[in-house]
């Protein structure tokens, strides 16, 4: 069966589906393959389940003419999501970047959609499975499609870029991410970029921080749509004017006050006006859409127990967000502080040496008490008696006390940390 043929049933269903447990009645079922599980196995129950087709890549699954073998399932996915997005013509935003990757796109998402029938990566739906699936979760009714694209090596953002072809990019930063990947932060700058090569190929357009000098540069010779806290070259001003607690930014003389934290969301919020304002979203209509946005998912959470505030951060967490992170919090005017960091994965040979280095920063800061959880931590060298050094989770529920002073928490770590359960202990 050709990719058209599977499109047309693919427009007469009510989508796809990778998961049985979330099967819906006349969806299709794509049987996706991993270390660990083999979706041939489950074909016959997504059929069972309301299924109108199972697309399957090993033939002694097949029992009816509703199971379509391939060659191989998740190569059709995302022929099938290429092929859509084609067929939609829909114009589309794709995001990358070390840092604030999935608040900058909800940022977007929540100026964008203030005036525009919208559809944006769901979660951090972002890689070689998530983009096709976001591309499929398009229709005809979609006027702005905004894709968030992950990477933790050379020529992924590329491969993605092949499947989406947006129309625009942005680039958060460049940072200390995914080191294990790419080998360098060089690694990581190619890598990111190849979003530029996209669009400088078919003359799209990148949105730009001009404040950010590395990927300015990068973009010479690209059409833009650029932003900054001066006036660049008749860019559009969008000025940081407070960080004390939440972020203020000034934009055609309008003050937008945000519930988020940290200078370091400076640029995802600006990103979102500048983008909102290419699209002619009015000003009073982004100043209301940034302010109403909250997050969530454990993203610089702002969370209220008992007698303290708490900074949840646990989503993900890498050199150049972890010191974003303890900076910010140092500036911020509680009575005590206290800290819990947990291991940075994926960051290679330097591992160890970065996660000394975080701790030779916070070793300097004004900071009550400072929990530092995992095995990595746990082997960095320091001697400052308001460190702990627990080797998991369960070591540090067992053997600490909450003192009961009113003051700012931060919680920051890698997803797989899970941190977010220091909050049960709170």
């Amino acid at each position: 069966m050709t990719i058209s043929q599977i499109h047309q049933l693919f427009l007469e269903s009510t989508g796809v589906c990778t998961d049985t447990r979330k099967i819906k009645p006349n969806t299709i079922f794509f049987a996706l393959k991993g270390d660990n599980f083999n979706g041939n196995l489950y074909a016959k129950k997504a059929i069972e389940l309301g299924a109108s087709y199972a697309i399957i890549d090993e033939i002694d699954f097949k029992e009816s003419e509703k199971y379509i073998v391939v060659d191989n399932v998740l190569k059709t996915l995302q022929n099938l999501a290429s092929y859509h997005r084609k067929y939609l013509g829909t114009p589309i935003i794709a995001l990358t970047g070390s840092n604030g990757k999935t608040t900058t796109k909800e940022l977007i998402n929540s100026v964008l959609s203030s005036g525009y029938n919208t559809t944006a990566t769901v979660g951090n739906l972002n890689n070689h499975i998530g983009v096709p699936l976001t591309l499929l979760s398009m229709t005809k009714d979609t006027e702005i499609g905004i894709v968030e694209m992950g990477a933790n090596h050379i020529g992924e953002i590329d491969f993605l870029c092949s499947i989406a072809t947006p129309d625009y990019g942005y680039i958060t930063n460049i940072g200390k991410a995914h080191l294990e990947g790419f080998g360098s932060i060089e690694g990581v700058f190619q890598g990111k970029t190849e979003l530029y090569k996209h669009l400088r190929k078919y003359n799209k357009l990148v949105f730009l921080n001009l404040d950010e000098k590395q990927l300015a540069d990068a973009s010479i010779g690209i059409n833009s749509y650029s932003f900054s806290q001066s006036n660049i070259n008749g860019n559009t001003i969008v000025e940081l004017t407070d960080v004390n607690p939440n972020v203020t930014i000034t934009f055609n003389e309008l003050a937008i006050h945000s519930n988020l934290i940290g200078k370091y969301n400076y640029t995802n919020i600006a990103a979102a006006i500048t983008i909102g304002d290419y699209f002619k979203i009015k000003p009073d209509q982004i100043k209301r859409a940034i302010e109403s946005y909250t997050s969530t998912n454990n993203r610089s959470q702002i969370i209220k127990i008992k007698q303290h505030t708490v900074i949840l951060d646990a989503y993900n967490a890498n050199p150049t967000s972890m010191n974003a992170a303890i900076n910010n919090f140092v500036q911020l005017n509680y009575d005590s502080k206290i800290v819990f960091l947990g291991d940075m994965f994926e960051l290679g040979d330097e591992s160890q040496l970065e996660h000394q280095k975080v701790v030779d920063l916070i070793s300097t800061a004004k900071i009550d008490k400072i929990y530092l959880l995992g095995d990595i931590f746990f082997n960095t060298k320091c001697e400052d008696s308001r460190i702990n050094k627990f080797k998991s989770f369960d070591d540090l529920a067992a053997n600490w006390k909450i003192e009961n002073k009113n003051g700012g928490i931060l919680i920051k770590g890698s997803r797989g940390m899970q941190l977010e359960r220091i909050i049960d202990l709170l």
